[in-house]
Order: C-alpha cells, then sequence, then structure tokens
C-alpha cells in the first residue's frame, strides 16, 4: 500500500521551540539590550503611540510598567465578594419588590426569590470565575462552586434563594418586633423594604448558608483525611 504523500507548507517547524527568542526574552526582562540596537523605552507614548502628521506621538509620558497591579485587584476578594452580592440583591429587591408591587407576601417572597436565583446563576457566578484566580478564592462565596456550567444548579439556585428570601422576610419581622419592643409599642413602627437594607439582609442570610457549607465540607474533607492517614 503506498504511502499518502504529505503536502508540505511553509509551517512545518510553525511550533517548533525558539529559543533565540527565550533568551530576547529573558535579556528584554533584565534590562539588557544588544549593542547593536536601541535602549527599550518604557513610555506609553513610545510604545502605543501613533504618528501624527507633524511627526510627533500622542500619548502620554508616562512609564510603562507591564506588571503593574491594578487599583481593582489590590481590593481583598471578601470585599469584592460581599459588595457584588449586596448589589445584585438590592438591585433585584428595586425591580421586583418595588416594580412590581405584588401584594400578597409568599408570592413576593417566591417570586423574588427565583429571580435573585437567576440572576446569581447567570451573573454573580460567571462573574465570580471572571475575576478568581488559580487559587479559587471566590468559592468560599458561592453555594454550589463547581468551575464547570451545571444544568441543574440553575435551578438549585432558585430553590435555595427562595429558602434566603424567606430568612429576609423574617429579618424584617424580627428588627420590626425589636424595634416595637424597646419603644414599648404593639405594631406601629414598621421598617418597610428597600434596597438598601434588603441587600445586607440577603448578604447576612446567604453567608450565614454558605458559611455552614464551607464548614461541614471542610470538616467531611478533615475525616476523609483522616481516614486516610489510618489506613
Amino acid at each position: 500500500m503506498a504511502k499518502k504523500k504529505v503536502r508540505e507548507t511553509g509551517i512545518e517547524n510553525y511550533y517548533d521551540l525558539k529559543i533565540d527568542k527565550i533568551d530576547e526574552l529573558v535579556a528584554a526582562l533584565k534590562g539588557e539590550t544588544p549593542a547593536d540596537e536601541p535602549a527599550l523605552s518604557m513610555n506609553i507614548s513610545d510604545c502605543t503611540g501613533v504618528e501624527c502628521a507633524d511627526g510627533n506621538k500622542r500619548g502620554k509620558e508616562k512609564t510603562f510598567d507591564p506588571y503593574r497591579v491594578d487599583r481593582l485587584s489590590a481590593v481583598p476578594a471578601w470585599i469584592k465578594a460581599c459588595f457584588i452580592k449586596f448589589w445584585f440583591a438590592g438591585l433585584v429587591c428595586y425591580f421586583i419588590m418595588w416594580g412590581i408591587m405584588i401584594a400578597d407576601t409568599l408570592d413576593a417572597i417566591v417570586l423574588t426569590g427565583a429571580v435573585l436565583g437567576v440572576v446569581v446563576d447567570i451573573l454573580v457566578n460567571p462573574l465570580f470565575r471572571y475575576m478568581e484566580s488559580d487559587r479559587r478564592e471566590y468559592n468560599a462565596y458561592m453555594m454550589f462552586p463547581f468551575p464547570f456550567k451545571a444544568f441543574w444548579t440553575f435551578f438549585a439556585n432558585i430553590i435555595y434563594y427562595v429558602i434566603v428570601m424567606f430568612c429576609v422576610n423574617y429579618a424584617y419581622y424580627g428588627v420590626n418586633q425589636l424595634i416595637n419592643f424597646i419603644a414599648g409599642t404593639e405594631n406601629l413602627v414598621h421598617v418597610g423594604v428597600e434596597p438598601l437594607l434588603f441587600g445586607v439582609f440577603a448578604l447576612l442570610a446567604d453567608m450565614a448558608f454558605i458559611g455552614i457549607k464551607d464548614l461541614a465540607v471542610f470538616l467531611f474533607k478533615k475525616s476523609r483525611c483522616k481516614e486516610t492517614a489510618n489506613v
């Protein structure tokens, strides 16, 4: 059987290791340049400036640092995670509870929880995945921290956040009862639902459940490690 002739192309060695390019990269990182080449410039105008009609380059004379960490990355992960959860919960309260104004309390709780579950599944959790590093630091702020998109997590988040909304409702009830008890009145003071306090209650209830889940997972892994060590 005759062998099939392989068609020759111009990119046979395209994936060959370019050792000379590695040497150039190491030299550039060390700040070294060959004697026959001009020194590398770290000015943004020299790196990204565009030639104008007068021959000048547009752009500010700022030092270019490819390894500079932006200000958002300097913010701790727990602050960003809590703020995102708080903001999206308040957003759902604004558009659902304030926008639709459902008279029945049970219907309002179920609808708000379902919408918040959908928002978390399609917006919040993917945003956490986008922001995280290889350390998976945002796993501690998700109830279902799976690295892949699972179909069942969509419905699990809806059910879970309906439960969270029941806790938020009881939180409002407890605050109203506490204020009436301190003031010595009976059902005269009523704290209404608004996005800011709603976002705080939703964040606290959500993180309480997630904390219990994380503790259970930690204890389970610890017991499994002990069993493996004793074998």
